[in-house]
């Protein structure tokens, strides 16, 4: 037997194992229905696969729970599965989203996703499920559509936050010791910005008192920026500059910025802005030291930020950024302090920012957050890459 013929022999096989371990029978034959790991794990490869070709797909999720009840289920979920499976072309991908709750399908490599071609979709398969079965079973059956990338406000796609969770099921699916790390993580965010509000509030009044006496204006700052998952919060710091100072700059600033990563040659190498008219001598200090970055430890208490994590974005940010960049606000609050600005800060181009980012969102550990928040007072107080 040549090698080709054996690989193929012991792919066939795979499938016919994990369809008997699951209790899963093919479909038909010429289409497989998947169990739950093997259709997530599909899920998380043409996420990828998009990331790098840009075509987007379309996740079609059919939630059978309610049926769990009803007498001869299994034949209904079979008739389900069959008129779900002759919706697909061969491309294709269907199998358990969630195991004998719902189903799932994942269209690939769509080129234009507009209103009409998922409308035309959602009507084909909810007409296919109303002709096959009476009322009481069609209305139990819910159709819901995804997009990757995410697309907002659709009459078929209702999602008002920056990701769709049901896109990342491999994220929200996390670990019991993931879970208990993130609960203790929670628990020193709240003690350890509480004992600094308090031991640093002389620290605080003096700040505030020479913002008043150096400038006009408030002494906070507050600026909308993304959190985790990508909800808004009202972020602060220090006022580090002039009262009513345009933002036009810094869009412009930005926008070179992220740009380097697609190869400008004009893109700045810093991520700050640097010597810029808008800030005022004392704020100048502030920045320098990080002084003006301590008001962040109210955002803490409150719960929008952590200590340790990605630095939040501004939204006119998020709207630059490549499908791969938006990862860096999932799954984790945004932090004073972090990798990047521990081992990169303004040192960085952008994508080498959003990749360290990324290797904090996967390695995290409790032990890497200490780790972190012992070396920024060295950072600080050396004061590099720091404007």
């Amino acid at each position: 037997m040549d090698t080709l013929s054996l690989c193929l022999k012991k792919f066939a096989g795979f499938f016919r194992k994990t369809s008997e371990t699951d209790n899963e029978p093919l479909a038909n034959s010429s289409k497989i229905f998947f169990n739950m790991s093997y259709f997530l794990y599909l899920l998380k490869i043409e996420r990828k696969r998009t990331e790098r070709s840009k075509k987007p797909f379309l996740l079609m999720l059919l939630d059978i729970s309610e049926l769990k009840s009803y007498h001869g289920k299994d034949v209904v979920v079979d008739k389900i599965k069959e008129i779900f499976i002759s919706c697909l072309r061969e491309t294709d991908i269907s199998g358990w989203y969630e195991a004998n709750e719902i189903m799932g399908a994942i269209f690939t490599e769509i080129n234009i996703i507009d209103k009409t071609s998922i409308e035309n979709l959602f009507i084909k398969i909810n007409d296919r499920i109303n002709k096959s079965f009476d009322a009481n079973i069609s209305k139990k059956i819910k159709i819901s559509i995804h997009t990757y990338p995410e697309i907002h406000n659709n009459a078929f796609i209702i999602n008002e936050e920056l990701f769709d969770t049901n896109l990342y099921p491999d994220f929200s699916k996390s670990s019991i010791s993931k879970k208990a790390g993130s609960f203790i993580k929670t628990i020193m965010d709240f003690t350890g910005s509480l004992l600094t509000l308090i031991f640093l509030s002389p620290v605080f009044l003096l700040i505030a008192i020479a913002i008043k006496l150096t400038s006009k204006g408030p002494v906070f700052f507050k600026q909308e920026r993304m959190g985790l998952n990508g909800k808004k919060f009202s972020f602060l710091k220090f006022r580090s500059m002039y009262e009513n100072s345009d933002s036009k700059c810094h869009k412009e600033y930005i926008e070179k910025f992220i740009g380097q990563g697609q190869s400008d040659p004009n893109a700045p190498g810093v991520y700050k802005l640097c010597n810029d008219s808008r800030i005022t001598p004392l704020g100048n200090f502030l920045r320098k030291t990080s002084l003006d970055e301590l008001p962040q430890f109210i955002n803490v208490l409150k719960g929008e930020m952590s200590l340790v994590g990605p630095r939040p974005p501004i939204p006119y940010e998020c709207e630059l950024y490549d499908i791969w960049h938006k990862y860096r606000l999932f799954s984790v609050k945004p932090g004073i302090t972090g990798l990047w600005q521990v081992r990169g800060r303004s040192r960085t181009t952008f994508d080498e920012m959003v990749r360290l980012d990324l290797r904090y969102i996967n390695h995290w550990s409790l032990w890497l957050d200490i780790s972190l928040i012992f070396q920024t007072p060295f950072v600080i107080l050396t004061g590099k890459g720091a404007y």
